[in-house]
């Protein structure tokens, strides 16, 4: 790869970092260029790292979105899906990895980000953040938007994977009250 070759460190072994919102997950593995696909373009290894975060409202489960994100990246060689609980750098750890991947829309997203990338160095001194920006045509769509679009009925098919589109279809009719 591009970094590989730019000096005599091994290569690091990169998690590509999502949030634990399920529509996210599957934004970012859309079929126009998710934040993992790229990843790999930079990195050989790329870990997928999806979080179990009790904090946020998800509509699929840890599992779910584990097995999505596989199903998803399964023409993608380079790219490892682990779901994991607690910090990110302890997880990073484990893995041996040291770089994170993050997802910038907008200008609002970066002072969080800027801020978890502060903290996560504290914890792990050795991690670095990477940013990319998203498609333009992602730019200012947010998990929760597209969550309530799709629980409302409304056709998410130009926002996330085909494979998501369907499961979001299946969960709204899932949650309806019988009459």
């Amino acid at each position: 790869s591009t970094l590989s070759k730019i000096g005599p460190h091994p290569q690091p072994r990169v998690l590509a970092s999502i949030s634990p919102s399920g529509v996210r997950v599957s934004r970012r593995c859309s079929t126009r260029r998710p934040l993992p696909r790229r990843s790999v373009r930079l990195f050989d290894q790329v870990i997928l790292g999806v979080a179990d975060n009790g904090n946020k409202r998800s509509l699929f489960t840890l599992a779910e979105r584990i097995e999505l994100a596989r199903e998803i990246l399964a023409d993608e060689p380079g790219i490892t899906v682990l779901g994991f609980s607690g910090l990110l750098t302890d997880f990073m750890r484990q893995q041996g990895a040291r770089i994170i991947v993050r997802g910038l829309r907008a200008v609002s997203d970066f002072e969080y980000e800027f801020q978890m990338a502060g903290t996560n160095r504290r914890l792990y001194p050795d991690v670095e953040t990477i940013f990319l920006a998203p498609d333009e045509s992602h730019m200012f769509l947010s998990s929760s938007i597209v969550r309530e679009v799709g629980l409302l009925g409304g056709d998410v098919s130009t926002f996330v994977h085909p494979l998501v589109a369907e499961r979001l279809q299946q969960k709204r009719f899932s949650n309806q009250p019988e009459s």
